[in-house]
């Protein structure tokens, strides 16, 4: 299996739209960044953004003006800033957060090529950023990461035991385990969410579809909520698949719910003043008390339920999500622009 396969693991997941969807352009008159073709918003703002692995990333900051959390998105693959703009509007409306959005290194116009580390460089970068420019601590902060936004979102939970929440849409076990149903972790696998999530201390929801995903089994999604620690009870979609969730109103229903019992939540505490773990996810580190789970919304009966593992066993199928029109969350009215919110596993892995 070794070489080969570990080949065609590093080429999972990373499909840069091409040529990207949009452009970025200096105002004249205020010398502030934009994304075209879209106008300026007051409330929002555009960065360029260092790593530490050398490359230059665009990140795109939606404030609200009564917001207590800041949702930090990683955003599926094939997508990229200008696609994700409108839905990242909507979601700071309708969620009541501000909202960081980003493109992976390679990804519309930030430079450098998309890989797994250069992902995680990536979203440290943004969240250094949160911390610096707009003062948002851990406590702040509400990680989102959909599909193969799962990698990074984890890698920065697995490190940062005091952030308010995460939201893990249609997630992945690992890169390999998406192709193959591989019973254990290989030292060559991308994206190791599997051994990552149960160092995660704070809530976790988990959205994902029941049945009809062909990008990524719904047993990806049920297996990660078996092994968080806090559960929050999850979203299994009727009917969707891997590219339109946001188009169901049980979703932002359900979104909002979390969040708005997070935020009722009391803040954690750590004897460290950063709360940063300095082992990450490769020492067992003993559970840090958490709030009563009488504190949620949702009784714990209902975080009890049973699943169904016979997908492990089978091999998944290499599928492309085709492009689609995303429709507007409410119904009320189509965005412009198609958004290629879809991870796809290329038919030539």
């Amino acid at each position: 299996m070794g070489g080969v396969t570990s080949s065609v693991a590093a080429k999972f997941a990373f499909f840069p739209p091409s040529p990207p969807s949009y452009k970025v352009v200096t105002d004249e008159l205020t010398g502030l960044l934009l994304l075209a073709p879209f106008p300026h918003r007051e409330n929002v703002e555009i960065h360029k953004l260092q790593t530490r692995r050398g490359t230059e990333i665009m990140a795109m900051y939606v404030r609200h003006p009564m917001a207590t959390s800041t949702l930090l998105y990683s955003h599926g693959n094939a997508t990229d800033l200008g696609q994700m703009y409108k839905l990242f509007i909507e979601l700071g409306i309708h969620l009541k957060v501000n909202l960081m959005g980003y493109d992976y290194s390679g990804y519309g116009q930030s430079t450098g090529k998309p890989s797994e580390h250069n992902t995680y460089a990536d979203i440290e970068a943004v969240y250094k950023c949160l911390e610096e420019t707009y003062g948002s601590k851990q406590a702040d902060v509400i990680l989102y990461g959909q599909s193969v936004g799962s990698g990074p979102t984890l890698h920065l939970a697995s490190q940062f035991p005091l952030l308010r929440a995460i939201v893990l849409h249609s997630p992945i076990l690992s890169g390999l385990r998406v192709m193959y149903a591989v019973k254990k972790t290989y030292w060559f696998d991308i994206y190791k969410n599997i051994d990552k999530i149960p160092y995660v201390d704070c809530p976790v929801l988990i959205i994902h579809v029941r049945t009809s995903d062909e990008v990524v089994d719904c047993c990806h999604g049920k297996q990660l909520w078996e092994l968080c620690k806090d559960k929050y009870e999850p979203l299994w979609v009727e009917g969707g698949n891997h590219c339109d969730l946001e188009q169901y109103p049980e979703y932002m229903r359900h979104l909002k719910q979390f969040i708005t019992t997070v935020e009722r939540l009391p803040c954690r505490s750590s004897s460290s003043s950063g709360g940063v773990r300095d082992d990450g996810p490769t020492r067992r580190r003993s559970r840090k008390p958490l709030p009563p789970k009488s504190q949620w919304k949702k009784s714990s009966s209902k975080l009890r339920i049973s699943f169904d593992h016979h997908h492990l066993d089978r091999s998944r199928r290499s599928l492309d999500c085709h492009d689609k029109t995303r429709k507007s969350i409410d119904h009320s009215h189509q965005v412009e622009m198609g958004r290629k919110s879809v991870d796809r596993v290329g038919s030539e892995l």
